[in-house]
């Protein structure tokens, strides 16, 4: 056998023992954000998918809790105005204006019930996310760079706790324990980007917590993602 067909052989026995290649850096994870409430009966079953789909690494899983369902009968602890403008706005784009939940957005372009599992994963198997802007935290998780890349954004850091478990005392889940994935705490513009590379300081995330970064642009799509966790 020649040296050629021996190195051959060999490299195919190397893909058959470790799987394939780690992506390329231009490679990111599809951006799901699940519009949930605390106060809401037929959340629960988004909420247990969203947990589902935060632990692929494939995914970068946000819970916005709502705040509009607070005087309902039970004032959800996650519950962020911000969230609300965020499905507000998306609903203007994807939904005539109508807000609903559970409501699951995917790469800011798409938006379905957040409760319906077939139509979630085939929408994830469809998804080609597009790293047009490179995002990468600092060793320290003190700073975050963007770019260099092509496309206009905003450039969005959401604060996230990675697990919370709630005794829901009133409401429509009254006397129900409730386990929320990635529910945003806050959500705060850092800065415009124009394709030029751009650092911004950030607080790196508490025991418990993470930070997500999402670069989008004015129409919604989502230019690029990443998040970190306090023990990665």
């Amino acid at each position: 056998m020649s040296n050629a067909r021996i190195a051959v052989v060999l490299g195919a026995l190397a893909a058959l023992a470790f799987g394939p290649s780690p992506a390329g850096a231009d490679s990111r994870p599809v951006v799901v954000e699940l519009f949930t409430s605390q106060g809401c009966s037929s959340c629960p079953p988004a909420d247990r998918l969203l947990g589902e789909l935060a632990r692929r690494g494939d995914v970068l899983a946000l819970g916005f809790h709502i705040s509009y369902w607070d005087n309902l009968g039970w004032k959800d602890p996650l519950s962020n105005p911000a969230s609300t403008d965020r499905q507000k706005a998306y609903a203007r784009r994807l939904s005539g204006g109508q807000v609903y939940t559970p409501q699951i957005v995917v790469e800011g372009t798409r938006e379905m019930i957040g409760s319906h599992r077939e139509e979630i994963f085939a929408t994830l198997r469809q998804a080609e996310p597009a790293a047009s802007a490179a995002i990468n935290f600092s060793a320290d998780r003190r700073s975050v760079t963007i770019g260099p890349g092509i496309g206009a954004g905003e450039v969005l850091l959401a604060r996230f706790a990675q697990h919370r478990a709630t005794q829901v005392g009133a409401g429509e889940n009254a006397g129900r324990m409730l386990d929320d994935a990635n529910g945003v705490e806050t959500l705060t513009v850092l800065g415009p980007w124009t394709g030029a590379t751009l650092r911004f300081p950030i607080e790196p995330p508490e025991p418990g917590k993470g930070v997500a970064v999402l670069v989008q642009a004015a129409d919604g799509h989502i230019l690029g993602a990443a998040s970190v966790n306090a023990g990665n």
